[in-house]
């Protein structure tokens, strides 16, 4: 079956699989056949090809990670020519409000994207040696948790250049990514699984994603949703996520309950639905690679 996969998960295939080091973390815990059973005896696999596919993914561009810092600030640059001095949006500090909910945006939209081909593209360590399938997607969402926390913290003094106090408040930025992360990773189940299993998968989730990025409140005001459909507006968890990190920045406030409270009942629901759905199509996965 034939499957779009990203270049770098191509080059990635071999380079993960002949690792001396990924070999040398499997020896000790092969169990039964090369079953690891414990969490502890697999984690520093996870460490592993965490590290590689972040180091992957910048091996062959001239700026590395630069392109990471540079993508949102030039989409932040046009954001705001167009909305705040094209079309006059009456939002105080228009730029640095657009760029937490970009960077909020970015890290959903980028790991779900990159966690959808994270069976179909290591197809060596599926089909050849045994490790729980789901720790292949958990160490996608890594390398991916760990780029969006570089994000963070090197647009951190952007956020100041832009007229922005940082307080105490922005230390609760760690467990508002850490939310995030485990809204992919319940997410990234589900599409990594799915993606095998059904051809062309990942445009149906490029159009989600479009619609995603104007069904959250990232260039626009929530407030302009009319008052009968805000509560349900409210309900999407990425909406609640945004509102949070400019709440901690903007408004130095923490989180509210309501806000938490969604995103943490959504976690549960698409880690349960993410789990049934990965167990039920994991048997077939060698066959469909």
């Amino acid at each position: 079956m034939a499957h779009h996969i990203p270049p770098y998960l191509g080059r990635a295939r071999q380079t993960l699989f002949a690792s001396a080091e990924f070999s040398r973390a499997l020896r000790p815990r092969i169990r039964d056949g090369l079953r690891l059973t414990k969490v502890s005896h697999y984690l520093d696999v996870v460490v592993i090809l965490a590290q590689k596919d972040f180091k992957i993914r910048y091996r062959n561009s001239v700026l590395g990670f630069l392109w990471s810092l540079l993508n949102p600030l030039a989409f932040m640059a046009i954001l705001t020519l167009v909305f705040s001095l094209l079309l006059r949006v009456n939002i105080p500090n228009f730029a640095a409000w657009v760029l937490i909910g970009l960077l909020v945006w970015r890290f959903f939209s980028v790991g779900t994207s990159q966690g959808l081909f994270s069976i179909v593209g290591n197809p060596s360590l599926v089909s050849k040696v045994y490790i729980p399938r789901h720790i292949i997607v958990l160490a996608n969402n890594v390398a991916n948790f760990l780029g969006a926390a570089l994000e963070f913290l090197a647009l951190l003094p952007v956020l100041v250049l832009l007229g922005i106090d940082l307080s105490i408040y922005a230390f609760y930025l760690p467990a508002i990514l850490f939310m995030e992360f485990l809204l992919i990773f319940g997410l990234s189940l589900s599409l990594s699984s799915l993606n095998l299993k059904y051809r062309d998968f990942y445009q149906l989730w490029d159009i989600a994603m479009q619609l995603g990025f104007w069904l959250s409140p990232i260039v626009y005001d929530p407030n302009l949703i009319p008052a009968r459909y805000r509560f349900i507006y409210s309900l999407n968890p990425v909406t609640c996520l945004i509102e949070s990190a400019r709440g901690i920045f903007l408004l130095h406030q923490s989180p509210s309950l309501f806000e938490n409270g969604v995103v943490i009942i959504s976690i549960a629901i698409l880690l349960l639905v993410g789990t049934l759905i990965f167990r039920k199509l994991e048997p077939g996965f060698a066959e469909e690679l």
